[in-house]
């Protein structure tokens, strides 16, 4: 099966679709609340990230969004301390429970993040496997070596290419051992 990864042009043309709206405006629109997660007809995305990655984020969001869900991204939550504690965790692992699906924004910088691996793994217990997905983010069409780290075989990717079924290259998420993958809208929204 032959895909790509999103890339440094799918953030490009998210990020000139945003130019009309304010970046800001959009990482404000993305605090998924309790009260808005357990009341709301679309489906729910936390989105696991890197405070590396943060210029991609709005373009992630958005591209996310054009699939009809709600993104959650912790920097925007209100509730979370200003300083990090125990309460820190524990309200983010009351967020992974309430959001329907669970992406991380994989890109070189995860490797460092104490935060991802934990999230990860919250997410894998409680969401199980199929409700969790990579979004390998690479800076051109080529797949580097980190994309082989350990845990990308374990989890659904996100990918472009074709899929049985679509005359046209769509956005999937690939399940590299069944080498199999269903549309993204489609697993966004079961």
């Amino acid at each position: 099966m032959a895909f790509r990864y999103f890339n440094t042009s799918d953030i490009s043309a998210y990020r000139t679709a945003m130019q009309v709206a304010n970046e800001q405006a959009l990482f404000e629109s993305h605090n998924i609340s309790k009260k808005s997660a357990s009341y709301s007809t679309k489906k729910s995305v936390f989105l696991s990230h890197s405070s590396s990655d943060k210029a991609a984020l709005p373009a992630v969001i958005l591209f996310l969004e054009s699939f009809g869900v709600n993104v959650y991204i912790d920097k925007t939550d209100q509730s979370l301390p200003q300083q990090t504690s125990p309460e820190t965790g524990a309200k983010l692992k009351e967020r992974i429970h309430q959001c329907d699906k669970f992406i991380v924004l994989v890109s070189e910088n995860s490797k460092d993040s104490r935060w991802i691996p934990w999230e990860l793994g919250i997410a894998d217990e409680s969401k199980t496997i199929s409700n969790v997905a990579l979004l390998p983010k690479v800076n051109h069409s080529e797949k580097p070596d980190w994309v082989q780290q350990e845990y990308m075989g374990l989890y659904h990717r996100i990918t472009h290419g074709g899929l049985e079924g679509y005359s046209q290259s769509v956005w999937m998420v690939y399940d590299q051992s069944k080498n199999q993958a269903v549309e993204l809208k489609k697993w966004l929204n079961q």
